[in-house]
């Protein structure tokens, strides 16, 4: 890739898979709950935001780098990888209020499945 050091293009792609894993967590848990499988839902929660922290730490350091007057060449691949980090991070915020209303879901057709078996 002209232009960018092979350093930052490993930054770049450890943002990506951070991010890519974090998202793909986050979806298997939210499958997890919609089969009542709560306890291995919340161990895949606590993986992906494991994964969301790394990818932030690079973001971090990116942002440090140039605050510091190290400029940051800005290409597709950059702009790629904070795409895919602000989707994770959108996918993390709406998963709170997804899993909740799931359990209530869940909750509700126990109730059914009592009152029509009972």
């Amino acid at each position: 890739m002209s232009g960018i050091s092979e350093e930052m293009q490993m930054k770049i792609f450890g943002l990506i898979a951070g991010a890519g894993d974090a998202k793909s967590s986050f979806y298997q848990a939210m499958k997890l709950v919609q089969e009542n499988k709560y306890e291995e839902a919340e161990e895949l929660v606590k993986e992906a935001k494991a994964s969301l922290v790394e990818a932030h730490k690079v973001q971090t350091s990116l942002i440090t780098e140039e605050a510091n007057g190290n400029q940051i060449e800005v290409g597709i691949l950059m702009v790629h990888a904070q795409d895919h980090l602000m989707n994770a991070i959108l996918v993390q915020e709406l998963l709170d209020n997804l899993i909740s209303m799931q359990k209530e879901i869940n909750g509700l057709k126990e109730k059914l499945e009592v009152v029509n078996n009972g």
